[in-house]
């Protein structure tokens, strides 16, 4: 599945209506370059679980915790990671094998230790369709 998205708002929006199809123990890969909209549609997804506090890039502390929603999310990035069984020191199995909603930005750098169920976002820009334009795809899950 593909959506085409022009603001920043619609992104977002994206990431609301996918959150209401999540279930308990969902994984989402989410990939993009930087600056592609990635923290966003994260913002999305956690509005669209009913989680209400301030949602921003894990970038330095490689995972953050919310609740207060349907379902916890967990949104990790490991961009920084140098290898994959870094992870272990996270204790990751925990996570991707537990009852909330993990959220991984830069997920391809650790694809060897995702979940053979995991849902695979792709957050791509195009700037000659404007300079907000992005095209998300999602494999893996089925939009009710």
């Amino acid at each position: 599945m593909e959506i085409d998205t022009f603001s920043p708002e619609e992104t977002h929006a994206a990431g609301r209506r996918v959150a209401q199809d999540l279930e308990p123990g969902a994984v989402i890969c989410l990939v993009g370059d930087l600056g592609a909209g990635k923290t966003v549609f994260a913002q999305g997804i956690a509005d669209g679980l009913g989680i209400d506090e301030p949602v921003c890039s894990p970038t330095f502390t490689l995972i953050q915790e919310y609740g207060g929603g349907r379902l916890m999310l967990y949104h990790f990035d490991v961009y920084r990671i140098d290898e994959p069984w870094d992870m272990d020191d996270l204790g990751y199995e925990e996570y991707f094998y537990g009852d909330g909603v993990c959220l991984v930005e830069w997920g391809s750098l650790i694809e060897e230790l995702l979940p053979e169920n995991t849902i695979y976002v792709n957050i791509a820009k195009d700037n000659s369709k404007g300079f907000d334009y992005r095209r998300i795809s999602i494999r893996g899950l089925e939009l009710e």
